[in-house]
């Protein structure tokens, strides 16, 4: 038996708790969380099993596997590095895709089985004789009808060959020739003749599966049409089965008007016996052809014929057949197969898939703090704008927060079970951010892929696409992009066939763009049609009221990250906070609030104004250390090392601005880039 150690005690947690403990080839060796009353550790202990606030405890056992459900990357690197070799660590991920999957698996389960019972209570219930053979004509199921027709019990079907009971039966013929037999008369061994048709059950891979057989016998045939010359009269002894059917039945007569209906008609269409009695058969539909006119001008039978029914046009598989009196068709019984909620169910399941597979939207409105005037009129612009389709410009300085807003607008709208793809215009090089972009087609240029390859407006069809720093794109990248505004449609790297897409953009920038008008670096036209939605994030030092929310909120932040337990900030702190104007803003405030804490001592739970580094040196970038190389074997050694040094200060001195660092410089945004990652500044 596998011994198995949960970390995380939340809703993900509980329900692992409650897998396992039904399975019998693993145990649970204790349950992990910091809260004492998480829903989880609750559960361990009314099943007694082990619980605890510090998981490192546990790692001297023999485990064999650990579930981490935490969902924090931190935790998961800390016990990936702690565990013993021969220990199995399972993601939080994998262990929310396991847990959704088994539910989605048990509630399909449950459809298809109460879908089956339902069938089969039907297909027991009906007046008419059923048997159905597999491919090798062994029997699978037979009805009371047909027992008693055939004088045989039902243990003496069940598994036997159809011509041990019924030599001369046909149905080995209709394996044989996949070919039906409607209406034929047979004669059974106990003399009583029969009305019969066989029909070969073909799946959808057009392989045979199967037959089936219904009949009636030919003397209550015949006393039902002596005593029964009206479908009125069949109405009347037909209504008992009729009305307790779970699937949807409609009857018309000899001149397509609707005779009878039952509830399970009105459940899936919406329509009473008042839209649909006397009422031609088109009557009920919305969308398709009149299988009952059909049936009454072919005398044939439809079956799986898709349409659309009713006011609010339910997706429905019918199946319709005519009605026979002394030879002369006298009406047509269709029933009706509902599919929308298998539809539906289908479309959930995928949905849930392609969220697992591609969510990338990690950040919702929840998740960005700000009570002033200022930060509110953001939030409520982007959450309008979340609801339209338009295309979103989010401006303000770097470190304000545009990525976090980029993200809440996505999983705010229509399109948030789609794709979320995020691109930095300023970090792909100009020469291969076409093809990144748009994508390219096979021989576009040397080193193409065989086959082309997608780019990412066409991966975040139907889905959004985030376009940070804007305002870093070349001219001519700039008239590709308004082409996509205008037509939306995009034009592979090498090809002439347009793609159409259905993509949101969402830009960002802090470029001043209508001064980049002004020089000729940014085109009139693309800065008009990105401007329909403009949000203005306003920097740290313009709602400083929100200070005091910010530092609580990356406090427990980090509480959580690293294993702090500080409660809060005294009110000098806070003070000496609120008189630095945060060229960085909220990236910088995150960054000197984790300098803090992982300076403070463990058992000092309130940040005071001695453990606040020494932001006139952050914000100055003058510290003398920063100049100073290191002991150095050659020339560019040395030469890299100064070099890395000073794009540091310039790079903290504009709070982390990579433009106004990139110009200050006097290099271009890219080559900032590649220094960053090259020196690991980022």
């Amino acid at each position: 038996m596998k011994s198995v150690l949960i970390i995380g005690a939340g809703r993900g947690g509980t329900s692992l708790i409650n897998i396992i403990q039904e399975t019998k080839s693993l145990k649970i060796a204790a349950v992990i969380d910091k809260k004492d009353d998480a829903p989880g550790i609750l559960l361990a202990r009314r099943l007694h099993i082990p619980t605890d606030n510090n998981w490192t405890r546990w790692l001297h056992n023999d485990l064999d596997i650990i579930i981490e459900t935490t969902g924090d990357d931190t935790v998961l690197n800390s016990i990936l590095k702690q565990k013993n070799e021969r220990t199995i660590v399972i993601p939080g991920s994998v262990a929310y895709i396991i847990y959704e999957l088994f539910e989605e698996k048990e509630a399909l389960l449950d459809e298809l089985t109460l879908q089956m019972k339902n069938q089969e209570l039907m297909m027991k219930h009906i007046r008419d004789g059923m048997i159905i053979v597999d491919r090798n004509g062994i029997v699978q199921f037979v009805n009371e009808s047909a027992t008693d027709i055939i004088g045989c019990p039902k243990e003496q079907f069940i598994g036997q060959h159809i011509k041990k009971i019924i030599k001369n039966s046909r149905l080995t013929n209709v394996l044989e020739s996949h070919k039906k037999e409607i209406n034929q008369k047979f004669v059974l061994e106990n003399g009583k003749q029969i009305v019969t048709t066989r029909i070969p059950v073909i799946n959808q891979e057009n392989e045979l599966i199967g037959a089936i057989a219904v009949f009636k016998d030919i003397t209550e045939v015949i006393k039902l049409a002596e005593e029964n010359t009206d479908l009125t009269e069949i109405k009347t002894m037909l209504e008992a089965i009729i009305m307790s059917s779970n699937e949807a039945i409609s009857v018309v007569d000899e001149n397509g008007n609707g005779l009878m209906i039952n509830p399970a008609y009105t459940r899936i269409t919406g329509l009473t016996e008042k839209d649909v009695i006397g009422k031609p058969a088109t009557a009920d539909i919305s969308e398709g052809e009149s299988m009952h006119f059909k049936v009454l001008q072919t005398k044939k039978t439809f079956r799986g014929v898709r349409m659309k029914v009713g006011p609010k046009r339910k997706d429905v598989v019918v199946n319709v057949a005519p009605v026979i009196v002394n030879g002369k068709v006298k009406g047509s019984v269709g029933v009706i197969h509902d599919v929308s909620e298998i539809k539906a169910l289908t479309s959930e399941l995928q949905r849930a898939r392609q969220i697992i597979r591609n969510l990338q939207a990690k950040y919702t409105f929840d998740d960005i703090i700000g009570n002033s005037p200022q930060m509110k009129l953001a939030l409520d612009q982007a959450k309008i704008g979340a609801k339209t389709p338009a295309t979103v410009l989010l401006r303000g300085d770097s470190g304000t927060g545009k990525e976090l807003f980029a993200h809440a607008i996505h999983n705010e709208s229509d399109r948030k079970n789609n794709k979320f793809i995020r691109v930095n215009c300023a970090a792909i090089a100009e020469s291969i951010l076409e093809s990144e972009l748009f994508g390219y087609e096979e021989g576009a240029f040397s080193g193409a892929k065989h086959g082309g390859k997608k780019g990412l407006f066409e991966e975040a069809n139907l889905g959004s696409i985030f376009l940070d720093e804007i305002g870093e794109l070349s001219l001519s990248m700039q008239a590709k992009l308004l082409r996509v505004l205008q037509e939306n449609e995009i034009v592979r790297v090498g090809g002439t066939k347009p793609i159409s897409i259905d993509v949101r953009i969402i830009a960002a920038t802090n470029v001043n763009l209508e001064k980049a008008i002004e020089n000729h670096s940014f085109r009139k036209d693309l800065y008009y049609r990105l401007t329909r939605l403009p949000i203005y994030i306003p920097p740290l030092k313009e709602r400083m009221e929100d200070l005091p929310l910010l530092v609580n909120h990356i406090i427990l932040k980090i509480n959580q990250d690293y294993g702090r337990n500080v409660r809060g900030i005294s009110d000098d702190a806070l003070h000496v906070l609120k008189q630095y104007d945060w060229p960085g803003n909220v990236r910088e405030l995150e960054n000197i609030i984790g300098r803090t804490m992982i300076y403070m001592d463990m058992n000092e739970e309130i940040i005071q104004r001695e453990h606040i580094p020494n932001l006139e040196i952050s914000q100055n970038g003058h510290s003398a250390a920063m100049l100073q190389t290191r002991e150095a074997r050659s020339l560019k050694e040395a030469t890299e090392q100064f070099e890395r040094d000073y794009i540091q200060m310039m790079y903290l001195k504009h709070g982390r601005n990579k433009t106004q660092t990139a110009k200050e410089l006097n290099i271009s945004i890219r080559n900032l880039y590649y220094k960053l990652e090259k020196y690991h500044l980022v």
